[in-house]
């Protein structure tokens, strides 16, 4: 390390957001950069810690001692080039990857911790505004054609590695523009589309073919692919949502979640949605149902419409402020957090059910809720129960259910290609070995979160690359692909 006392000699700085009352007006990031300078000695605070935990909590291995002591001697493009060695979308998990290493710090035992994410986004968008960033154009063609169903960051990870590796790659999106769940689900005031507009141009001159508007199962039929390509991988995504089939369930304004944000994301990208069909917040009182990432983006993204107040509810008790280090470092701790759109306004509430909807002719107006207690029984698994006399109504006019996602969709693809599921609905498939993320159908590979299951962005492009290297290795007997 080139500043072995740098996390003694440094205090630790982060970005920072702009005012509320300037970003919610508009759909734009608002994350303020860190100066060059302050990067630098940002970059000398890792320390020279022996084993880095982080490594163990970066799903795609991110090599991050190395780029950030790259950082403080200012080489920022060795850095990039490291970077890169593990992660082909570092501006996507710059913007919106939660950061286990960072809990995984050995500084964060002090509440410290490096500023991983922040260096990790100023590397690759230094990157992009130098130019370094070329398209990595195969010397060879292998004469194998792989089609990749789902265009989110598994997807268009493994696209990009099988691209590199010679094979002519199709991508196929139902959706008309390429992105899947960052697309659309997530809001651009988290991650300017733009980023990914400007992937694609580098993955187009690599050799992938984009086709947008082909949903695999209903446009074209599953067993199509089969004929016309060398193997199919699937990263379609976990899209069933977990619905609330509660009295009330029917009224209009009880929305999934994901619907409610897709149509926002949709028009803010310029699409033409009708009126009656754009779910709007404006002037309503809100209640988001889940208490994960998705209900905040309903949060932040309600507040931008205009609504009359915002109310999130999440069924589990309310965390610790702080966690206890010596029960949970270098794990992802259970500890309060709170986001961006929290701060722009919101009432948050735990232990809390729904227990029904209420509405007048046939159009929502109300939430019947009530306080819940856990505890724990004999084995002991939590159990919930009621609190008597504790039910209460919130008024609301529009409801989001955030409540997650089950599994992939069922009818259509996988069904027509008669893939083996597991127990829990997602296509089977391990990840070790010779069989590594091939399905029950051969010639066809699985991964991402249709394979493991709802997750995180940086889980999908690790997958999404050690699916390519298993594919490559099926059609040509070895790979050079990292895994």
């Amino acid at each position: 390390m080139g500043k072995p006392t740098g996390f003694m000699e440094y205090p630790r700085q982060d970005r920072v957001y702009a005012p509320v009352a300037d970003r919610i007006n508009n759909y734009q990031e608002f994350m303020i950069p860190l100066s060059e300078d302050v990067l630098n000695m940002q970059g000398a605070r890792c320390m020279d810690c022996g084993i880095p935990f982080c490594h163990n909590a970066c799903p795609v291995d991110n090599i991050i001692p190395d780029w950030n002591d790259l950082v403080y001697k200012g080489d920022w493009r060795r850095a990039l080039e490291i970077l890169h060695s593990t992660n082909n979308f570092p501006e996507f998990t710059g913007r919106i990857c939660p950061s286990p290493c960072q809990e995984a710090c050995t500084l964060n035992l002090e509440d410290e911790p490096v500023t991983i994410k922040t260096i990790e986004y100023s590397i690759i968008e230094r990157g992009w505004a130098e130019g370094w960033i070329k398209p990595e154009i195969p010397a060879h063609k292998t004469g194998k054609k792989v089609a990749v169903v789902g265009s989110g960051p598994a997807g268009m990870a493994c696209s990009q590695q099988l691209a590199r590796a010679g094979h002519s790659v199709v991508l196929f999106e139902k959706n008309n523009r390429i992105g899947g769940l960052m697309r659309y689900g997530i809001p651009d005031f988290k991650l300017d589309k733009k980023v990914i507009d400007r992937r694609m141009s580098q993955m187009t001159t690599e050799g992938v073919e984009f086709r947008p508007n082909t949903h695999i199962g209903v446009d074209l039929q599953a067993d199509k692919l089969l004929d016309e390509f060398d193997a199919v991988a699937l990263c379609g995504g976990s899209e069933q949502p977990r619905d609330l089939p509660i009295p009330g369930r029917e009224l209009e304004g009880v929305e999934f979640a994901m619907d409610f944000l897709r149509t926002n994301s949709r028009r803010v990208q310029g699409d033409d949605i009708p009126e009656d069909k754009f779910i709007s917040a404006e002037g309503k009182s809100v209640v988001v149902i889940g208490g994960g990432d998705t209900g905040s983006d309903c949060i932040g993204t309600s507040t931008r419409h205009g609504a009359l107040s915002v109310t999130q509810l999440e069924i589990l008790p309310k965390p610790p402020e702080k966690e206890n280090k010596e029960l949970t470092w270098p794990n992802w701790p259970n500890k309060l957090r709170t986001s961006s759109s929290h701060e722009e306004g919101c009432e948050r509430m735990w232990s809390v059910t729904t227990k029904r909807f209420v509405g007048e002719d046939g159009k929502l107006t109300g939430v019947v809720c009530a306080q819940v207690e856990w505890n724990q029984d004999e084995d002991g698994n939590w159990q919930m129960t009621e609190v008597e006399g504790s039910e209460f109504e919130l008024k609301a006019e529009l409801v989001t259910l955030a409540m997650g996602f089950l599994h992939p969709i069922h009818e259509g693809m996988l069904v027509q290609l008669g893939i083996s599921l597991d127990g829990r609905g997602n296509v089977k498939g391990g990840t070790e070995g010779a069989g590594a993320y091939k399905t029950s159908v051969d010639g066809v590979f699985a991964a991402g979160d249709m394979r493991r299951g709802q997750s995180l962005v940086v889980w999908a492009i690790r997958e999404g690359r050690q699916c390519a290297r298993s594919v490559d290795e099926d059609l040509m007997g070895k790979s050079d692909l990292p895994r």
